[in-house]
């Protein structure tokens, strides 16, 4: 089987994934995927939920292992969605100060509504990825595994004292807890990648198949 009729035997896995709310799906080679150490690094440097949570660094597979992951999958599912959290560019100065007491009471309120809003949204990219995880288990695509954006909503506080996941059956790993560069394998699958956000964020989810 060639290449392009490989991924369109694989269309019924983008076509589930645009029925269960994705805004783009592309059937990609897995070695569209970039993956780079700058991005865990960035992780280190500036992430609140560094070593917070056991999906995220330094519990997460190394960018260098998750290259050697990614190099056993000949495809990939790459997917955009839209977050019903809603913002504007005044609120996005607010959205990493949500404790800061310099913050105004109206304005911290609605980032605690943004907020909210942004891990319910969490919460459905998780459980979206795994029902893709089922479909093409059902097809023979035993290994197909996926990776969500932004850090482990499952919990209120993670298990990270005692360094076992409560829900190992639905914990995925953060993508760029991984190293993936979202911007760069968005590119490379031709989708649209919007940062600074106007209105609504995008999430993206990643799913290796094989």
């Amino acid at each position: 089987m060639t290449q392009d009729e490989n991924r369109k035997s694989l269309e019924f896995l983008r076509n589930r994934a645009l029925d269960l709310g994705a805004v783009d799906a592309k059937i990609i080679p897995a070695e569209k995927i970039v993956v780079a150490d700058r991005v865990v690094f960035k992780c280190r440097l500036g992430c609140e939920k560094y070593g917070k949570t056991l999906a995220c660094p330094p519990y997460a597979p190394t960018p260098s292992e998750f290259r050697k992951i990614v190099s056993e999958y000949h495809h990939a599912l790459f997917m955009k969605f839209n977050s019903h959290a809603e913002g504007n560019s005044e609120l996005i100065k607010y959205l990493a100060k949500a404790d800061d007491p310099s913050v105004p009471p109206e304005m911290k309120a609605k980032v605690e509504v943004f907020w909210s809003a942004w891990k319910d949204d969490m919460k459905h990219l998780l459980e979206t990825v795994l029902e893709l995880e089922k479909a093409a288990a059902e097809k023979g695509y035993l290994l197909a595994v996926g990776l969500v954006s932004g850090s482990c909503q499952l919990c209120e506080k993670c298990n990270v004292q005692n360094g076992i996941c409560v829900h190992p059956a639905k914990r995925r790993f953060s993508e760029e807890g991984v190293g993936v560069d979202v911007k760069a394998t968005a590119e490379n699958a031709g989708v649209k990648f919007t940062l600074p956000f106007n209105k609504n964020p995008e999430t993206f989810a990643l799913l290796l198949i094989d």
